[in-house]
């Protein structure tokens, strides 16, 4: 029987998930002093100390960054700020505010203020919409004081199967949505999921909200929830900081990641807060330096980098630090999931102080991962193991812990400490398992 409680201190994974001829050295592409190259392990010295970005000081002086926003949720708009209101939003629940909105973003990113205003206490309901830039002003804000209610229709999204509130190419872009809400209003979309009902073709479905090329992004507060797909969605950006987002959607909503990262570098996820159906995190292909910190988890699928899909020569992710997370009630804890046949570089992937409880699969590393309407072709475990290490001495009890390596996984470094049940053994092998 699994334990109930479960306390995971100090866990790193070094790893390759890759044909030795696509592997490129971590050395080869400069890191910005984000994470120092790993020290040799040595037991008798502590937890390797190149995680610097991680400190109180930088996490307080970005909370402190955000005190100002603490004035929000007055009445009126302030002088040069543009309210949705201004162009005949009526924000009653059951009309279609969405060509107001379209014309105040093209008024607020004409504008040198470039601040939009959605006012409190009203609910606006909005069609599939694209916020584009860049915009004239150096800085964008987007206050969020009110709701912003999707269109439950699928046949509006038939130009765009994919987005619900799209966010693209703003630079300097501020989003403070902590009295607001955002809510996808998905329960259509998961009825009609094959996941649900198997008679259904399996389809995509919408992300609530997505961040596309939005460098220097700052999130704060922001809530989003009941997601017909995704709930936020942060793809090719760089230097984003998103703190104390809240996502919530009921632990049978299928394919609803909390916060999903693509494409992006210097992303830093500070105290969110997600309960879903699918991956609280996920850090996917040609992400890196990624920081989650403070993360509350559960229920849901856990934290994850992948899927590594296939097809691909390389799908590389590195430097991912999961700092101080609770999971509870989640189907997994922390794992790394490669899409059968994918390939590429995983490299400096760490989860430091995380806390279980009533979590079914605690750590999971899986080379086979399957999620598709037809039947896989089955387990593809070609690549050859590598240097794989545990460094404690108890033996790895599958029963109690669920620990489940990859036969033939290529770990070039694999380190755990604090953890009372690892691969004792470099030479041993563990059984091929497919988790779907």
């Amino acid at each position: 029987m699994l334990p109930q409680s479960l306390l995971l201190s100090l866990f790193f994974c070094t790893f390759i998930i890759s044909s030795p001829f696509c592997y490129s050295s971590f050395l080869d592409e400069p890191l910005s002093n984000f994470f120092e190259r790993t020290p040799a392990y040595n037991p008798s010295t502590a937890y390797p100390s190149y995680l610097g970005t991680i400190d109180k000081e930088r996490v307080d002086g970005f909370k402190g960054s955000l005190e100002r926003y603490d004035h929000l949720g007055t009445p009126a708009t302030s002088l040069g700020e543009v309210n949705v209101e201004d162009f005949r939003a009526e924000g009653v629940g059951d009309t279609d505010d969405t060509e107001a909105f379209k014309k105040a973003w093209k008024e607020t990113c004409s504008s040198d203020t470039a601040v939009l205003v959605v006012p409190k206490d009203k609910t606006y309901n909005v069609k599939p919409i694209t916020f584009s830039g860049p915009c004239k002003s150096d800085s964008v804000t987007l206050k969020i004081l009110g709701k912003i209610e999707a269109s439950d229709n699928p046949a509006d999204y038939a130009s765009d199967l994919s987005h619900w509130l799209l966010f693209r190419n703003i630079q300097n872009f501020q989003v403070e949505g902590d009295q607001g809400i955002i809510d996808g209003k998905g329960e259509i979309w998961w009825e009609n999921s094959c996941k649900i009902n198997k008679a259904k073709p399996c389809t995509k479905a919408p992300t609530a909200v997505s961040f596309v090329q939005c460098d220097n992004l700052k999130l704060h507060g922001l809530r989003v929830y009941n997601a017909q797909e995704m709930h936020v969605s942060i793809e090719k950006s760089v230097n984003v900081e998103a703190f104390n987002v809240i996502v919530t959607s009921p632990e049978t909503s299928p394919n609803t990641e909390g916060i999903h990262v693509t494409s992006s570098e210097n992303v830093h996820t500070i105290e969110p807060v997600i309960k879903t159906g699918d991956d609280c995190i996920s850090i996917v292909d040609g992400s890196k330096n990624v920081e989650a910190t403070g993360v509350t988890c559960g229920p849901g699928h856990g934290i994850s980098v992948g899927i590594l899909e296939g097809g691909k020569p390389k799908a590389p992710v590195s430097n991912v630090l999961v700092d101080h997370a609770t999971l509870t009630g989640t189907n997994f804890g922390v794992r790394i999931k490669t899409w059968q046949g994918g390939s590429g570089n995983v490299d400096n992937i760490v989860f430091e102080h995380v806390k279980m409880k009533g979590v079914s699969n605690p750590i999971i590393i899986d080379q086979n991962y399957c999620d598709q309407e037809t039947a896989c072709k089955g387990l593809i475990c070609s690549n050859k193991k590598r240097n794989l290490q545990g460094h404690h001495r108890h033996e790895c009890n599958k029963k109690d812990h669920n620990i489940q390596l990859q036969q033939n996984l290529p770990l070039s470094r694999h380190y755990a400490e604090g953890y009372k049940s690892i691969i004792k053994k470099p030479s041993e092998k563990q059984n091929c398992l497919c988790m779907y």
